[in-house]
């Protein structure tokens, strides 16, 4: 049976997390996605994202944290983990789906059931450190994704890629001591959470690329071109996993870049050629962040459209 050129991913939980009726991080957001990319490319196939297991996510998570994620039992309403971050009663089922994708995209990938996967999920995971829950995020489905490609499928390079706005500090805080896993980001700064400075460099496998407010694809793509796809291209990985957050996108209300949809198209094209080149063309994807819902349209089909390219 012929591979999958692209699987998509997700779980109905995932639209029943619910932070509250103002929080930037609603179900909406992925209704978008799911909206767009059903229309822009109907005869691709949906695959339903298992529960990612407690070994899974002890991989990168300390215990204490799937405690305050899974063990606390909401009713009703909401219960607040830190000033951005909340639990609804769905949240913990939403979150272990979550994780799960991304666990699912990388076994069929590398199993070679499929050449690329996207994962349309939330709630986000990159902000979330190994032990605390933070910035709309509970568990860190992009670092549970990695330790898996690492553990279960024994490779010895695995790269990240986030070009969401906020820099991804749950991820790079994960992973700074593991030379097998190489963070690359682009962000804007000053902006949350204060992280991601130029001189964070991990054992040598972070590479920070901070983007000052205002700046456009013109900028974007010479930090991509110029600093962070040549380290990629260096480090020759086995498995390409991206941070897909659309909220530098000039629409998004949460910050100041100025990207557009063809931007992302660029550096997902970008990305996919290095991974062509390293890793036998295997990309895993997971949304991020992104909350403008006409942008987040916009920008998925022109991801998905470069991954499918």
């Amino acid at each position: 049976m012929a591979a999958d050129p692209l699987r998509l991913i997700t779980h109905p939980s995932c639209l029943a997390h619910d932070p509250g009726p103002l929080h930037a991080e609603r179900p909406a957001r992925l209704r978008a996605v799911l909206d767009a990319l059903g229309q822009a490319y109907p005869t691709l196939s949906w695959h339903e994202s298992p529960r990612a297991t407690r070994g899974q996510l002890l991989r990168v998570h300390t215990a204490d944290l799937l405690g305050d994620v899974l063990g606390v039992r909401v009713e009703s309403g909401t219960v607040q983990l830190d000033p951005d971050t909340y639990l609804s009663p769905f949240s913990a089922e939403a979150a272990l789906h979550a994780a799960g994708a991304g666990i699912a995209a990388v076994d069929a990938v590398l199993g070679g059931h499929a050449r690329r996967a996207f994962c349309a999920v939330r709630p986000p995971g990159h902000h979330a450190t190994a032990g605390t829950a933070m910035g709309f995020c509970l568990f860190n489905n992009i670092a549970v994704a990695a330790a898996h490609a690492l553990d279960k499928h024994g490779l010895a390079r695995v790269a990240i890629a986030d070009f969401d706005v906020h820099h991804g500090n749950g991820t790079q805080a994960i992973f700074e001591h593991d030379p097998r896993v190489l963070f690359v980001s682009s962000h804007q700064m000053p902006l949350y959470p204060d992280s991601g400075h130029a001189n964070e460099r991990g054992v040598g496998n972070v590479v920070n690329a901070p983007l000052p407010p205002r700046t456009g694809g013109e900028g974007f793509r010479a930090a991509w071109r110029e600093r962070l796809l040549p380290v990629v291209d260096a480090f020759r990985p086995q498995l390409l996993l991206i941070s897909a957050g659309f909220d530098a996108h000039r629409r998004d209300p949460l910050a100041q870049l100025l990207l557009d949809a063809e931007d992302y198209a660029w550096l997902t094209g970008a990305l996919c050629a290095l991974a062509q080149r390293h890793a036998q063309g295997r990309v895993v994807s997971m949304l991020e962040g992104g909350y403008d819902l006409t942008a987040l349209r916009e920008c998925s089909i022109a991801h998905v459209g470069a991954l499918l390219a």
